[in-house]
C-alpha cells in the first residue's frame, strides 16, 4: 500500500513511520512526503530515505482549495491510498477529506476530545489534569474531531514542563501511530458510526 505523509516540521513521528516500514513493522511504502514549509526537517528526512519530498508552497495558491487540489493531484498521480498528518499545521478542506474519506489518519498529543487543536500539551499543563496521552484519530471536517483509532495515557509529573510531558507523549507517539498505520493496512479497523473498532488479534 502507497502512503504519503503530510508534514510541517521536524518530522519524528514520519521518521518513526520510515522506520517501521524498514523494519517490517508496516507493511507498506511511503511514497512521497509533502510540505507546506520549505525548511521543515521532515523533507530532509524523506531525501535521507530514498523518499520523494515536495514543498508545496502555500503563496503560490490563492484559496485553500487551490491549495489542497494542488496536493490531491500528487497523491492522485501517484496512486496514494492513506494519507498521514505528521505535524501538518493546516487544517484540510472539506473537499481533500471526502476525497479520502476514511483514509486520512492524524496524531494529537492529548486524549482526545480534551485539549484539541494547537498546544495540546500545554492546554493539558495549564488545567492540572494528572494524566495525558496521544490520540490516533481519522480525519473529518473538523479539528481533531474524527474517530478515534487509538489511545495511550501519559502519566503527568508534578514537575512536568511542556517539554518534559511532550518527549515523553512523543514516545508513546513514535510507537502507537505505526501501530495504527499497520492495523489499517491488514485491513483491521471497522468504523461504526463514530466508533472505529480495531481488531488486533
Amino acid at each position: 500500500m502507497d502512503m504519503a505523509v503530510l508534514a510541517s516540521g521536524y518530522g519524528s513521528n514520519l521518521q518513526a513511520i520510515v522506520n517501521a516500514v524498514q523494519n517490517g513493522g508496516i507493511s507498506g511504502r511511503v511514497a512521497v512526503v509533502i510540505s507546506d514549509r520549505k525548511g521543515a526537517y521532515a523533507l530532509q528526512r524523506a531525501r535521507d530515505s530514498g523518499i520523494e519530498a515536495l514543498f508545496i508552497d502555500p503563496r503560490e495558491h490563492e484559496r485553500r482549495d487551490a491549495y489542497d487540489k494542488a496536493i490531491l493531484e500528487i497523491l492522485h498521480n501517484r496512486r496514494i491510498h492513506l494519507v498521514i498528518l505528521a505535524g501538518f499545521m493546516r487544517l484540510l478542506t472539506a473537499s481533500f477529506v471526502q476525497e479520502f474519506k476514511s483514509r486520512i489518519m492524524n496524531i494529537h498529543p492529548s486524549l482526545l476530545p480534551a485539549f484539541p487543536g494547537l498546544d495540546g500539551v500545554k492546554q493539558a499543563l495549564a488545567y492540572g489534569v494528572k494524566v495525558s496521552g496521544c490520540t490516533v484519530h481519522f480525519v473529518d471536517e473538523g479539528l481533531d474531531t474524527g474517530p478515534i483509532i487509538l489511545q495511550e495515557a501519559v502519566p503527568v509529573c508534578d514537575k512536568d514542563t511542556e517539554e518534559s510531558l511532550h518527549a515523553r507523549i512523543h514516545k508513546v507517539e513514535h510507537r502507537l501511530y505505526p501501530r495504527a498505520i499497520q492495523l489499517f493496512i491488514e485491513g483491521k479497523l471497522h468504523l461504526e458510526g463514530r466508533r472505529c473498532l480495531a481488531d488486533e488479534n
